[in-house]
């Protein structure tokens, strides 16, 4: 078995972002990394939307990034810090629209490992030195300069290491033109490992530590060493040294250390302030939990600077210092607003806020007020004695406030994103799809939602009108050349034409030149001021001045096509001839002498738009109904003369000829398209060689069941193609690759661009008797996302055989049940404290819920319509009861009735894994599924982590034990258990008898149940043990499975052994059997391995296009939905794992990271090809296309062709 592993949707959890001028214009772009991914982003000062400038894979995973800019510099530069063993700078190259890497220095061993750097990066504020750390012992410093052609040149590394030190934070320190210094907080362990007491450990000091860049004597000294509070986790660089024009300080320097309900301001040699973080008066709240800073931001502006520091809430503060000189006078914090928890902030000198969330989607806010001027309470260290440091050792008195909606910023755009994945199904449910749907449960907490993801791209409708009748066709023209919008709509009726002026409002004309009496078949702002019609009898050409030029058909003869341009018009006639206009230097139009005789009716035709600073397009296409194309030469040497001829499979029903870029083919310049639609539906694209006019590299595609149109179109001011049959698609480029994506919209009869002043980029399109105009927002998402909004953490969900509704369970570790809080509420108006109305009912999905100790769970039974995307009914579970598993179960004894199945525990700890006592609740179906009624709980004595229908029993991974359950009347009975596995079950799935386990530490075990002797036995299972997290089965003897480490691998049994297990009918003969390594009798086979870089939450085996082959669609937890595709043909797979090495070798990683080892992370790859990696091939420069082409015995274009076809025929993307 040979796989080929394809991305569909990249992550989109964002560990990290910066912000820079990274393409040295004058506008600020954000970088963020997605883990194994980086990310441009440019935000439109105008509109406030975000729009992805380049994604590019790294095939390495990004540990921290840093920004930095060498001193009088205008463009900035990102270093990376990754899993490579070295450190990278990267520079944004807009030219070619690519990260280019400037610097790559080894510096250690490849891996995230304890004590090689790359985990931590601070830069110097003037950037003239770069720090990268590890979590313990090393730190290096690199020395940032120009050389004489101003290139950046960097230094051999300084060593600033400290034996037996684990490093919390570093950051650069602000020192102006002095010699660079960084602050880091450091804890040595070297006592605790020695005191078997435990007495050191409780005593260690943590440390804040500065270290200086001698610039002279070129190393690193360590200055200044102090303890500082034992529960700092972040450092925040304060502004400092001197302007270089005037005397005045920048700021005092130092740092603001943030610990636990503390913000502390430190320097070296000056005094301390202490202020402590306020808190939410919620009467919920556990007054004893500590609060930390999580997320940190600095900005300075002119003459100030402030710091917005966020907590794990959720909740900005804002902290001010008030200095003289260099002199701190007070330091002062007060609650800014409350935006979801960031992994990062970032500050843009236009005034935005964009909050990396840490889980769910991103954002980006607009300062509407720095908050300066409210009413809201201010806490300074003035307030306190000694600056809040009178006793360093006790906490300060807790400072509260109360939350409140947003007010000082505004959501200006907002980033959809998946993370994290918990569960997902694949199933087309949604009527009149011909493709199946991805639903997953994402999200975290009240921010939760269950999203259905189609294939498509998203569209807004701004108009939507009746018509009188059923128009067969519709066009928008332009009065004149130099017009910005249009002016008219013409509609094309079975027996005339309505013309409609674009005003203030849309209204019907008669006087602008248009017969009406008869259908229309072309219309063309030609010239530089006039319009032109073409119907079934004639030309007219209606110039500025309304006065109409007509040319008539001779007698008995119609025009049954035609195509123009600015300035040429070419029609067919139902003899089989075609006619030629040019338009003269006069604005004549002239019929060419010779008309051309086709010998076979045309049934379409088509012309490219005139190239920029050309009289006339050179080709003509003309598709007959003999079934060819042909291609025929407009030059005035050869007019009408056939340069080359294709045939098809089907008659055609459309042609169009386009000039559009894609940079596979060619990245200078765009390439001449020729599309065809067939009457069966299928589209071809073939490439026109301008020079001779050949057709070459042609690709087909099946779009649907209708005969397609063709229409050319506008997108983002780059010409597209829309395509329309049974559903409608969108040829487009985007980001220099073309796409080919359907939209997400009614069924379109006819489509034409459309520019007025309320949508410039628009589209007018005719579905029936309905006039549409819509948008097509956001171009390069392959999937449309609609939510529905969850109360808690959705853990896993299933569907039911008989009707479309979900069932899903959510649970939130370490928060109360509604029923919980309401009665702790309650006993506290009893006792006659006050309770804040306003703050308990603050909704959740902005500000959380408040935390509860840990073992408390709110969890809740949620049953969803996901056709109409509604929740149907919510069964919340009480009795800090979470649900942890569920299934739907035919039980035989009750005439295979089905029952739903739902694990549950109360009173749970984490780690290690305890319940006071587990449940199995059996429910009815009552409504025809949209309620549930309580049949019996039955108690067991482990969480049960899973459960399966099998053989009209359940099957119950309860703990560690593996049991059957038959229904009884009072709760469900035990038939018969296995004690056998290792650590927990997680994963269940069969086929027969066999049931398929996964252990959550000890990979997948074979187990078959043998009724006449009532026995579970475990006949086979992996070779090396790993911590699975979902599995499915391939067929009877393979599985798939993935793994924490972000591995997905397959295992196969050997048939022989299967079927001698079959065979066996009581298993006395795999009782017997002696195990092999400390496990079962039988070992399975690796068959396949594969590192994606991205902890696997859900595999299944799904056909993604109709009449497709089978793929194993994965989900990961960082957002990433991606698939394994089996090759068909031993050929398929020594041509594409050739072409993998090649690309190994041209492809370098931009974090210097080995793909092959990365992709075989711990596990070398076996059998799996990667598929990301082969599709950069489309960008690299054409000389190494060629070559790598040349070397496969390939022509280039047959390698992307190859590529395209195994991303479009398995999953349609």
């Amino acid at each position: 078995m040979h796989l080929y592993n394809l991305t569909l949707q990249p992550p989109t959890a964002t560990t990290q972002a910066i912000v820079g001028n990274f393409s040295g214009a004058r506008q600020q772009e954000i970088i963020v990394s997605h883990g194994t991914r980086l990310e441009l982003l440019r935000p439109d000062v105008q509109t406030g939307k975000v729009t992805t400038v380049i994604a590019t894979d790294v095939f390495g995973s990004i540990r921290s990034l840093a920004a930095f800019r060498l001193t009088g510099g205008t463009k900035d530069y990102a270093i990376v810090g990754s899993d490579s063993g070295r450190i990278i700078i990267l520079d944004y190259d807009p030219k070619t629209s690519t990260f280019v890497k400037l610097h790559q220095e080894t510096y250690g061993k490849s891996g995230a490992r304890r004590i090689v750097p790359g985990q931590y990066l601070a830069t110097d504020p003037k950037g003239r030195a770069v720090m990268i750390s590890a979590m313990e012992k090393a730190k290096l410093v690199y020395i940032l300069n120009r050389d004489a052609a101003a290139n950046l040149t960097i230094s051999s590394p300084l060593e600033a290491h400290k034996n037996a030190a684990i490093i919390h934070h570093i950051v650069g320190l602000d020192v102006g033109f002095e010699n660079p210094m960084f602050a880091a907080l450091e804890v040595d362990y070297s006592e605790s490992d020695q005191d078997p007491t435990g007495e050191a450990f409780n005593n260690a000091e943590k440390m804040l530590t500065y270290y200086e860049l001698d610039l002279g004597l070129n190393h690193v000294v360590r200055k200044w060493s102090e303890p500082t509070d034992t529960r700092a986790n972040l450092l925040v660089q304060v502004p400092g040294g001197q302007l270089a024009s005037s005397d005045r300080f920048d700021g005092p320097s130092g740092v603001l250390v943030c610990c636990e309900d503390h913000i502390i301001y430190r320097h070296m040699d000056a005094r301390q302030h202490r202020v402590p973080i306020p808190r939410r008066k919620h009467p919920l709240e556990d007054p004893n939990r500590g609060l930390i800073i999580t997320a940190a931001v600095m900005h300075k502006m002119k003459g100030a600077f402030f710091f917005l520091l966020q907590s794990e809430d959720g909740d900005l503060y804002k902290v001010t210092i008030e200095h003289e000189e260099e002199e701190v006078k007070s330091l002062k914090i007060k609650y800014f607003d409350t935006v979801p928890v960031a992994s990062s902030l970032c500050i843009l000198k236009s005034g935005f806020l964009f909050v990396a969330s840490e889980f769910g989607n991103h954002y980006l806010y607009q300062f509407q007020k720095l908050g300066d001027d409210d009413s809201e309470p201010e806490f300074s260290s003035t307030d306190y004695p000694s600056y809040g440091m009178d006793d360093p050792s006790t906490p300060l008195p807790h400072a509260f406030f109360r939350p409140h909606p947003l007010d000082n910023l505004v959501v200006a755009d907002e980033l959809e994103s998946l993370d994290p994945i918990l569960d997902s199904k694949v199933l087309n449910l949604l009527p009149n799809s011909d493709t199946p749907q991805i639903f997953t449960a994402c999200g975290r907490g009240a921010r939760s939602t269950l999203r259905t993801l189609r294939h498509g791209l998203e569209v807004e409708e701004s108009v939507s009108s009746d018509l009188p009748g059923i128009p067969n066709a519709v066009w928008t023209t332009k009065r004149t050349e130099d017009d910005p919008f249009d002016s008219y709509i013409i509609l094309s009726f079975v027996n005339g034409t309505l013309v409609l002026s674009i005003g203030e409002t849309i209204e019907e004309v008669q006087d602008t030149g248009f017969l009406s009496s008869a259908p229309t078949l072309a219309v063309q702002q030609i010239g530089a001021d006039a319009l032109l019609q073409v119907h079934p009898h004639g030309i007219r050409h209606v110039l500025a001045d309304r006065r109409v030029n007509e040319w008539r058909v001779p007698q008995g003869k119609t025009i049954v096509s035609a195509t123009t341009n600015k300035r040429q018009v070419v029609v067919a006639l139902s003899s089989a001839e075609l006619v030629y206009f040019e338009l003269d230097l006069d604005g004549q139009l002239n019929e060419y002498q010779d008309r051309k005789a086709m010998g076979s009716t045309v049934l379409a035709l088509s012309i490219a738009e005139v190239p920029e600073g050309r009289q006339r397009t050179p080709y003509l296409a003309v598709g007959c109904e003999d079934q060819t194309v042909r291609i025929i030469s407009l030059d005035p040497e050869s007019t009408l003369e056939t340069i080359s001829l294709q045939a098809l499979t089907a008659p055609p029903s459309a042609i169009c000829i386009a000039d559009m870029l894609d940079a596979s083919i060619n990245k200078s310049q765009p390439t001449m398209f020729v599309n065809i639609g067939l009457q069966n539906g299928v589209l071809l694209r073939t490439v026109l060689d301008p020079i001779n006019g050949q057709l070459t590299d042609t690709r087909t595609r099946f779009l649907g069941t209708r005969p397609i149109k063709l229409v050319r179109v506008q997108i983002q001011r780059n010409p597209a193609i829309l395509a329309l049959s049974s559903r409608s698609w969108l040829n487009y480029t985007h980001q220099n690759l073309m796409h080919f994506t359907p939209l997400i919209y009614d069924n379109l009869d006819y489509a034409w661009s459309f520019s007025a002043e309320l949508s410039p980029e628009g589209l007018i399109g005719i579905a029936g008797s309905v006039l549409r105009i819509f948008q097509v927002p956001k171009l390069g998402t392959k999937l449309k996302q609609d939510s529905i909004p969850l109360s808690y953490t959705p853990r896993k969900f299933i569907t039911h055989p008989g009707n479309s509704y979900f069932y899903l369970i959510e649970g939130d570790h370490r928060v109360m049940g509604e029923d919980a809080a309401t009665k702790k509420l309650n006993e506290l108006r009893r006792q006659g404290k006050n309770i804040d109305n306003e703050v308990v009912n603050l909704p959740p999905e902005a500000f959380g819920r408040p935390k509860a100790p840990a073992g408390t769970w709110a969890s809740c039974i949620r049953i969803i319509d996901p056709i109409e995307a509604k929740t149907v009914s919510v069964i919340p579970l009480e009795g800090n009861e979470s649900a942890f598993s569920l299934a739907v179960v035919p039980f035989s004894a009750h005439g295979g009735e089905l029952h739903l199945v739902v694990g549950t525990a109360a009173d749970t700890f984490i780690s290690p894994r305890s319940c006071t006592s587990g449940y199995l609740r059996t429910y009815k179906f009552i409504d025809d599924g949209a309620g549930l009624e309580l049949l019996h709980k039955t108690e067991v004595d482990d969480v049960p982590l899973a459960l399966m229908a099998f053989q009209g029993r359940l099957v119950a991974g309860v703990g560690k034990a593996l049991r059957i359950y038959d229904i009884g009347k009072k709760k469900l009975l035990r038939k018969v258990e296995n004690k056998t596995f290792a650590s927990a079950i997680v994963t269940l799935s069969t086929q027969g008898s066999r049931i398929i386990v996964g252990d959550m530490q000890e990979s997948i075990a074979y187990a078959v149940y043998k009724p006449p002797e009532n026995r579970l036995l475990v006949f086979a299972d992996d070779s090396q043990p790993r911590w699975i997290t979902a599995s499915t089965m391939v067929d009877y003897n393979t599985v798939a499975a993935g793994d924490r480490f972000g591995n997905v691998f397959v295992n196969r049994l050997d048939s022989k052994i299967s079927d001698q297990v079959d065979d066996d009918p009581t298993g006395a003969g795999i009782l017997h059997e002696k195990g092999i390594l400390m496990g079962a009798p039988h070992k399975t086979k690796l068959l396949c391995h594969f590192h994606v870089g991205d902890l696997v939450t859900s595999i299944h085996k799904v056909s993604m296009v109709a009449g497709g082959r089978e793929v194993l669609l994965y989900t990961g937890l960082h957002g990433t939905i991606g698939i394994l595709v089996p090759f068909v043909s031993k050929e398929d797979v020594d041509f594409i794992s050739t072409l993998e090495q090649h690309m190994r070798t041209e492809q370098s990683s931009l974090v210097g990271r080995d793909q092959l080892s990365w992709r075989g992370y711990y596990v070398p790859v076996k059998a799996v090809v990667d598929g990301d990696l082969c599709e950069t091939y489309a960008r690299l420069p054409g000389s190494k296309q060629s070559a790598i082409a040349g070397e496969l015995d390939r022509t280039v274009g047959e390698v992307l062709k190859k590529l395209e076809q195994l991303r479009v025929t398995t999953s349609g993307f």
